[in-house]
């Protein structure tokens, strides 16, 4: 009988599983392995420094992101005081679920099945990928943090099964070094419909490797087309593709993230994927740290109310950033009008300055009013039209 089985071995469940056992409970990792998630992999310095990351993780620091308009406008952004780590998910998720076992969590490695539940309590059934038989693991709570289509919370949580997403493919290539458009110092994030009708497209240094890759709700998007068309325009067509992954990233926070009982949600099971920039891995570790948060309060206690802490403790903190991030999602991925408005908004200096301050903090800046100020007027402008997206 274990304290808690994690179900989900990526940033999140990989977080949960070693802060719970840092804590003192003894905890079971469940994890498909092999699989990886398609993404971008930037970092903010604030996750390196709150998960202390070590620096062999980061296969390259981002200085500058350009935004790429419908036109072809092109906005470089500096990071003042700041970098964007990358890193490649095929080593950084292993080295999380690694460090978790480190600490004292035992690895299990097959595909969760169900759940099943007697006088004894709850038991985890899962099948081995070894052999491919069916076993059987017992746990007083169970923490899932299996991905944006959650298997557990679609069995266990009220409305998990509901959860809003967006597709996301990308490849990873060879990029030895800067080619066309390429330039491995910098991430060129595209706002084109062609590309993405209601996201965007990505191109993002790995090292000696690059993700490039898109996302989008539309059903009916050629995903493959599309990156291929980015690839094309960066002038990478021709580099090796050393791997093609693709998977959903939700787009908003679930209502509920337990079921009031044994099962507590986490990560994108839970939903916790920025708005408009589709950031992930943060929020994602932010998640499994709560969710083991509440989940050693319930343990403590016996109380389940107490597994609500998880999300009241992340919408605390991070609720107001997602509500901001979701509205400029809704005012401007909705056309290429839109889109180019946004990146000639990306022009302005202050928009700069506190859009990378929020991202390496991760939290809204509040030391400069009169700078919001002006950020406001101007984007009403924008989306009124009173302005021309021509103008700088």
């Amino acid at each position: 009988m274990y304290d808690a089985i994690v179900v989900g071995g990526g940033p999140s469940g990989a977080t949960a599983a070693e802060d719970l056992v840092r804590s003192g409970h003894s905890v079971a990792l469940l994890d498909r392995a092999g699989r990886i998630k398609p993404c971008g992999g930037a970092i903010p310095p604030r996750l390196i420094a709150d998960f202390d990351i070590p620096e062999d993780q980061l296969v390259a620091r981002i200085r500058t992101t350009r935004m790429i308009s419908p036109t072809g406008r092109r906005v470089d952004i500096p990071i003042e005081n700041g970098f964007v780590g990358m890193v490649d998910r095929e080593h950084f998720d292993e080295f999380l679920r690694a460090r978790a076992a480190s600490a004292g969590a035992e690895r299990l490695t097959g595909t969760y099945l169900r759940i099943e539940r007697d006088e004894m309590g709850s038991t985890v059934v899962w099948r081995d990928k070894a052999t491919g038989e069916e076993r059987r693991t017992r746990a007083k709570l169970v923490i899932g943090a299996d991905g944006a289509r959650s298997n557990v919370a679609r069995d266990e949580v009220e409305g998990g099964d509901r959860i809003p997403y967006v597709i996301a493919y990308h490849e990873i290539i060879a990029a030895p070094g800067p080619r066309g458009e390429y330039h491995p110092d910098r991430c060129d994030v595209v706002y084109d419909g062609r590309i993405s009708p209601d996201f965007y497209g990505w191109v993002f240094p790995h090292g000696g490797q690059a993700s490039v890759g898109m996302g989008s709700l539309v059903k009916d998007v050629n995903l493959k087309a599309a990156t291929a068309a980015l690839r094309e325009a960066s002038g990478l067509a021709d580099c090796e593709t050393i791997r093609r992954e693709g998977a959903p990233i939700p787009l908003e926070p679930l209502k509920r993230w337990d079921n009031g009982k044994d099962v507590l949600l986490a990560g994108d099971a839970a939903g916790v994927v920025a708005p408009s920039s589709g950031e992930g891995i943060y929020y994602a570790m932010i998640g499994g740290r709560v969710a083991a948060t509440a989940a050693a309060a319930y343990l403590k206690t016996g109380r389940v109310k107490d597994l609500q802490l998880a999300r009241r403790l992340f919408l605390k903190e991070h609720g107001q950033v997602f509500r901001v991030l979701g509205a400029m999602q809704r005012a401007y991925y909705r056309s290429d009008e839109r889109r180019e408005r946004f990146v000639s908004l990306c022009h302005d200096i202050d928009v700069q300055r506190l859009t990378f301050e929020a991202y390496m903090n991760k939290k809204l800046v509040k030391a400069r009013p009169l700078a919001h100020i002006k950020i406001g007027l101007k984007n009403m402008a924008h989306l009124t039209g009173l302005v021309s997206a021509e103008r700088v």
